[in-house]
């Protein structure tokens, strides 16, 4: 409904901030997340631990981390299981940000794309070594919210357009120092905002494609680290 009436133009300095692209951002993740609640809805209390973290990759990985960790605190016994539910969720990640790669910038997906698949081999390898191990065990997944409420698709908007201004500023003010810093600060909790904007960057020939999948495999790493906190 608002994507339709938002100016096609940019404004701001750097020439970087697009209502229409912005919002458009929005509508991408919110979908995406949407698929993924959706499957949570019609398969949640049946899902086994595999699906459920695939759902929680899709969902929030990071909002999965935080109900499983503390799930695995008031019953110990399933710590391993919790892990192996955590572990498929970081890994959809890495295929959730190739996807938004070849969505908002096919035209630089074979430069961005290698390191980050590469990581996704990696993690895909390590949950399927612990599923084997914890197979038989199941866990109820946790409540998800609903992320197409208006709130939170403004919250995203609000944090890629600010993502993608401190991008061009530190890119333009330190280089690639600074581009490496908002990277690894913003993927603290999200890796969403930081993937389409520097993807976006890199395929309007901002970025040079060696900086762009080093930052995103940086704010990955970083939000790796987080969830382990």
């Amino acid at each position: 409904v608002i994507l339709p009436v938002l100016p096609d133009a940019t404004f701001g300095p750097y020439g970087v901030l697009n209502p229409f692209q912005i919002w458009w951002m929005v509508v991408l993740i919110v979908g995406l997340s949407l698929l993924g609640y959706v499957a949570y809805k019609l398969f949640g209390t049946r899902a086994g631990s595999a699906l459920a973290g695939m759902l929680g990759g899709l969902v929030s990985s990071t909002a999965t981390t935080v109900s499983y960790a503390r799930r695995s605190k008031e019953e110990p016994e399933s710590s391993r299981l919790a892990a192996l539910v955590v572990m498929i969720a970081s890994t959809v990640v890495f295929a959730r940000v190739l996807f938004e790669i070849a969505v908002v910038a096919w035209g630089s997906f074979a430069d961005l794309a290698p390191p980050v698949a590469a990581m996704l081999g990696i993690s895909a390898v390590l949950s399927a070594a612990v599923w084997l191990v914890d197979r038989r065990q199941e866990l109820e997944p946790p409540e998800h919210e609903n992320p197409a409420e208006l709130k939170a698709a403004v919250l995203f908007g609000v944090i890629y357009a600010v993502v993608i201004l401190a991008v061009a500023w530190a890119k333009e003010r330190f280089g690639t120092a600074g581009l490496y810093t908002v990277a690894a600060l913003s993927g603290l909790t999200d890796m969403d905002a930081l993937t389409l904007s520097t993807a976006r960057l890199v395929d309007s020939g901002r970025v040079a494609p060696a900086d762009g999948w080093r930052a995103i495999l940086l704010a990955a790493l970083s939000n790796l680290v987080f969830k382990a906190g």
